[in-house]
């Protein structure tokens, strides 16, 4: 760097022409320089510079100009002028007074008498003696510029350390602040931190149970409206560049009308925070707004997730809500769910905080945007207090800035930090961390380390799922705790934990992607480590594991937005009989240590393709065969005691501890409960395959000889978000692939082709008959086709001589083309038209190959299709010689060739091979 420097600034730098060369490389003021000048005081040469490390004072007629100009190498110069921008070497009268301050408490003895040898001129000690002084000297010096070395003052002259190492990555201790979240450069952020205290709620708060008369308010919009919050979207088209603390640079912008007085009741909206998603509010009554959430950055879809701030609050008034652009066609609110409500003067008084609120809840399709269909959220609410602050949220919120003070307190805690070790597994896009929890007790035996299979747990993939981020925090709650049960597993296994995969789309306030504008849980196959590093390095974490142990289980957590309870997805296990249903043993265990939430009965474990990318099919297909997805509603629960009631962030938690009390049972030695389950598993399917025959109108197999039946066909699909449109490329490089990308006519499969040429043979069949009742079908075809081309007979010679003539240019072609594309025969039975006759005086065709090359090229005009007959008889020369006619056989013309390549490579080719 200091070589690169120096070549660049060398030209710009005009260097004292009295100073010897050696001088001006090095500088009078670097530590060499000073050498330099103690080596010529010792020979008697009397030379004076003053410099920021001498201990000399300065002389008055040196002033800041002149001092500049002994910055003589290039480098240090550079170095000088780069450190004065950010604040240093600011005052450089102080700067010169302490470190020479500095240089006369940490110089020796000797040192001083030797800079007053130099000073007096007078030659006192051997050459042996300067050598050591000068070595002395030169290290002190370098002592004194290096950054990684700090001294006591208070303990002497001074005494080095080695200063702590840089934080690279932001891991939270006890020393230092948490990592500011980095936000892209289009997001404006205020700078008040949003923080919720944690509640209970007292009672099960139920479901809303509709009426049928709630009603369904027209969209008014912007134009008899007015807007009173706006957040200016990010550019269609546009992806993600850069990244800083704060977001945006400059000032905040105000997106909402001021107040015109006390008495003003308008509502103030606020969504500029960590997890915030709120673009829009539209006024379009004295207590009602129409609200439009925010797409997910860098796309054109997924509104879901909502959490914003409103100020200003009346109480005893009847405010009525509308989110007007959500796009899935079912949900929860249709099924009872409520939003969440958290009043800051209820959390400071009276200790209250997120609490289910909301009437007249309704759910219905609104209007149409550019072919989509958009869906609207209704409710009306009554606030508690005047003036207050207040929350709205899909769910419980759970931000990055939570999680750090969470593994904070954990880090900092001298007996879980034993146990649980935090590392950085990698940076996000935007820079911010990715933590990798490893917990497992310590060992002293290696050979017991080396013994424990390994358990993958992760979360937040999809940042509005908060769910997946409750129960993770249940599960590290108990992991962590001095309970029996979490010594045994800490014994047993070692846990590898990703808390939180996306957190870029966390602290934005995306619902499904990441800042690559993608569905991170459809990437686990990706080799885009630059645009998916979350994945990536989690996949390659995961590979290590294996590598040295048995991984156990896997299990990915998110939220469901269509189905209540809590459920798992799996993977059917096909190739090994020997483990056939083994991979349903562990839900239904979880099933039932937690019968009032987890519902087996909707569990999947159907392999589906559009499904391939995700973690927990990439995972199963790496090796571990306990692979799960487990979905947690964002409503509530329709079993047992908790039946029609919401979840709180309390009951999430606790299925982190049914998780691990399930790992116990999974994993007994006692293998009774596990061969129950087992059992009970065969029963029940035996179940569903009769209902299925019996759904067949076949009878019931009465041997139960289930084995013969693929379990796929007796599940449906798994009822997953449909992300197809969130697959592929990243944002930033589609307008890339655009360029290259050409649109290729879509082929049609051999089944679609056959059934459409039997509807076309049909068809014309049938049209014939009725116009013509005395004709066949044949004779009905064979007009048509004359009817269409009534002058083919005419051309039918010129034709023939062009025909051949292409074939003689393109000879030595066709033998290989036929060999590369090795097509498959079709046997189509045609009807046969009469062959025309040739006209008088012309040669028959000798031997030739097939017009492949001309045909490609595209038919001639005019040209007959009367090539059924070569259709027929393909069936039986294709297995033979189908390139080449014998002379004096029935020689095809040139569009019966045409028909001949059709009928043998399944259609038409679009372009020329």
């Amino acid at each position: 760097m200091a070589c690169d420097s120096s070549a660049a600034l060398a030209p710009h730098r005009q260097l004292p022409v009295e100073q010897p060369r050696t001088e001006r490389a090095l500088g009078s003021h670097s530590p060499i320089g000073q050498v330099r000048a103690v080596i010529s005081g010792a020979g008697g040469a009397e030379r004076r510079c003053w410099s920021p490390w001498s201990t000399e004072p300065r002389e008055a007629g040196v002033g800041r100009d002149e001092r500049r100009g002994l910055l003589s190498d290039p480098y240090e110069s550079f170095m000088h002028h780069h450190l004065q921008y950010y604040g240093y070497f600011r005052d450089e009268e102080k700067t010169a007074e302490s470190s020479s301050l500095m240089l006369r408490e940490h110089r020796p003895k000797s040192s001083d008498s030797l800079l007053e040898q130099e000073s007096g001129g007078s030659n006192r000690h051997s050459l042996q003696d300067n050598k050591k002084l000068i070595c002395s000297l030169m290290l002190k010096a370098a002592l004194l510029k290096s950054k990684q070395l700090l001294f006591n003052h208070l303990d002497g002259p001074g005494v080095p350390r080695l200063r702590e190492p840089r934080g690279l990555f932001a891991v939270p201790t006890s020393r230092g602040p948490l990592q500011a979240p980095r936000w892209p450069l289009e997001c404006e952020v205020i700078k008040e931190q949003i923080q919720h205290i944690e509640w209970v709620p007292p009672e099960p708060e139920p479901f809303y149970q509709p009426t049928g008369n709630e009603p369904a308010p027209l969209i008014v919009g912007e134009e008899k409206g007015t807007v009173v919050y706006h957040i200016k979207p990010v550019a269609k088209g546009s992806y993600f560049t850069c990244s800083r603390v704060g977001g945006a640079r400059g000032p905040i912008t105000s997106p909402a009308i001021s107040l015109e007085g006390p008495e003003d009741t308008t509502l103030l909206f606020e969504s500029r925070f960590e997890s915030g998603n709120l673009q829009k509010a539209v006024q379009v009554g004295p207590y009602e707004y129409e609200l439009t959430l925010r797409m997910d950055l860098y796309t054109s879809k997924h509104t879901q997730w909502f959490y914003f701030q409103v100020r200003n609050t009346r109480k005893g008034i009847t405010y009525r809500f509308s989110i007007v652009n959500l796009m899935k066609p079912k949900s929860l609110y249709s099924m009872g769910m409520k939003p969440l409500l958290y009043s800051q003067r209820d959390a400071q008084t009276h200790g209250v905080g997120w609490r289910r609120e909301g009437g007249d809840i309704r759910y219905y399709r609104c209007s149409s945007e550019e072919g989509q269909a958009m869906y609207c959220l209704t409710w009306t609410v009554c606030f508690p207090h005047d003036h207050d602050t207040c929350y709205f949220a899909h769910f419980y919120p759970y931000t990055f800035s939570d999680l750090q003070r969470y593994l904070l307190a954990v880090a900092s805690d001298p007996v879980r930090s034993q146990y649980c070790k935090l590392r950085v597994l990698c940076s996000s896009l935007a820079g911010n961390t990715v933590y990798l929890l490893t917990i497992t007790s310590p060992s002293q035996n290696p050979t017991a380390t080396a013994t424990k299979k390994a358990v993958v747990l992760s979360a937040r993939v999809h940042p509005g799922e908060t769910n997946g981020s409750w129960v993770m925090r249940g599960f590290l709650d108990f992991i962590l705790s001095d309970s029996p049960d979490a010594q045994l597993l800490r014994e047993l296994f070692i846990f590898k934990v990703v808390p939180m995969l996306n957190p870029d789309g966390v602290i934005v306030g995306n619902y499904r992607c990441s800042l690559a504008g993608r569905d991170l849980n459809r990437s686990y196959q990706t080799v885009l480590k630059e645009s998916f590093p979350c994945i990536w390095h989690t996949r390659r974490m995961i590979q290590r594991v294996l590598e040295e142990r048995e991984v156990l289980l896997y299990c990915d957590f998110h939220g469901h937005s269509r189905k209540n309870n809590v459920f798992m997805y799996g993977c059917n296990n096909k190739s090994t009989p020997a483990q056939r249903l083994h991979e349903r043993i562990f839900p239904l265990m979880l099933s039932k240590n937690a019968p009032d939430k987890f519902s087996f009965h909707s569990c999947k474990f159907k392999v589906q393709k559009s499904k391939e990318g995700t973690g927990r099919i990439v995972m199963w297909r790496m090796g571990i065969p306990n692979s799960y997805t487990m979905e947690s509603t964002f409503s509530g629960s329709t079993l047992g005691r908790k039946s029609d009631s919401h979840f709180t962030s309390e009951d999430l938690k606790s299925l982190g501890y049914h998780i691990c009390d399930t790992l116990l049972d999974f994993c007994d030695p006692d293998r009774s409960k596990f061969l129950q389950c087992l059992s009970e598993l065969q029963e029940l399917l035996q179940q569903q395959i009769h209902r299925k025959l019996k759904d067949l109108g076949r009878g019931q197999d009465s041997d139960g000889a289930w084995s013969d039946i693929s379990l796929s066909d007796i599940e449906s699909s798994t009822s997953g978000s449909n992300s197809s449109q969130s697959d592929g490329l990243p944002a930033h490089l589609l307008s890339v692939a655009e360029k290259f990308h050409q649109k290729k006519k879509r082929l049609r499969t051999r089944k679609e082709r056959n059934e459409l040429r039997q509807k076309y043979a049909s068809s014309q069949g049938l049209t014939c008959q009725e116009k013509t009742p005395g004709k066949t079908a044949e004779a009905g075809l064979i007009s048509d086709l004359q009817r269409r081309e009534p002058n083919a007979s005419q051309e039918e010679q010129r034709e023939e001589r062009l025909w051949e003539h292409k074939c003689h240019q393109h000879s030595p072609g066709p033998e290989r083309l036929w060999k590369a594309q090795q097509p498959q025969p079709l046997l189509i039975t045609m009807l046969t038209p009469p062959q025309p006759q040739r006209p008088a005086g012309a040669l028959p065709i000798r031997e030739h190959l097939l017009p492949f090359h001309f045909q490609l090229d595209g038919e001639p005009h005019g040209s007959q299709h009367a090539g059924s007959s070569v259709l027929a008889h393909s069936a039986s020369t294709v297995g033979t010689s189908p390139c080449r006619y014998r002379a004096g056989a029935r020689t095809p013309s040139p569009s019966q060739g045409s028909l001949l390549w059709r009928g043998l490579c399944g259609g038409a080719p679009s372009s020329p091979l």
